[in-house]
């Protein structure tokens, strides 16, 4: 009987959402479960069985230097390894403390006990090793997860979209926020995620990335010249997810 893949899933500074999203699959997980040998999971259950892990997912950014030899330690240990969510692909919301000065940060968050904190500019799993794919998103997309998951166990580079997520909007039959005084980055964030929060009546924040080719002077002008919002609106935007990426329209 053929040895079943080994599957570990770590994490570092994050809400751990993710990882909640995978538990909360249910019955696909229990399909996925079937096929698969859990080694780490803390969401789920209690310790690691070590490696070396056939596919190791990492949830959370990197925000200290001691981050640095646990992340290169499970790059040694994996064959496959994958960057779960917004904090572990592009860096995430923890990256918006890295366009303030560090001491007011570390005032703000640690008052008097700042020392006893160790930190650095926050940034994404991959400025640190070699990351083999990617699942994008706050909180990830539990179907596309499954998706990608098979896609690795049979050895396929996993498709993820590459237009943005004005193009989901579309086919979901939304009205554009611009049109209705709204800002929203759906026109330059990848897709893959359905346009769920603008269905939902929100707008897009960016927690996918920004699209591959995406035409920052097309969404500047959308925002800024025609829309009439102010540049520090747009970067506030960007910033809440984009940040590592020091994207700026």
């Amino acid at each position: 009987m053929a040895k079943k893949p080994k599957i570990a899933f770590f994490d570092f500074a994050g809400c751990e959402g993710d990882q909640l999203q995978i538990a909360n699959l249910e019955e696909a997980l229990l399909d996925l479960l079937g096929h698969i040998d859990i080694a780490a999971f803390r969401e789920v259950h209690t310790g690691d069985t070590g490696g070396p892990y056939d596919i190791s997912f990492v949830e959370g950014s990197i925000t200290r230097p001691e981050d640095e030899p646990r992340v290169k330690e499970i790059r040694d240990k994996s064959k496959l390894l994958v960057a779960l969510g917004a904090c572990a692909s592009i860096g995430g919301i923890n990256c918006m403390k890295n366009h303030m000065p560090e001491s007011v940060y570390r005032e703000h968050v640690y008052g008097d006990k700042a020392r006893w904190y160790p930190t650095y500019a926050a940034r994404p799993v991959s400025a640190v090793v070699k990351v083999d794919a990617e699942v994008h998103g706050c909180p990830i997309d539990r179907g596309e997860f499954v998706r990608i998951v098979k896609e690795l166990l049979l050895g396929r580079t996993p498709w993820i979209a590459d237009y943005p997520v004005c193009v989901e909007c579309k086919i979901a039959g939304n009205i554009c926020r611009y049109d209705m005084g709204r800002m929203c980055l759906g026109i330059v964030t990848r897709a893959g995620c359905n346009a769920c929060c603008i269905t939902e009546g929100a707008h897009c924040w960016g927690c996918r990335g920004l699209a591959p080719h995406a035409n920052l002077d097309a969404a500047r002008y959308a925002m800024q010249d025609r829309a009439g919002f102010t540049r520090e609106e747009v970067q506030d935007l960007l910033r809440m997810y984009l940040g590592f990426s020091q994207a700026t329209l």
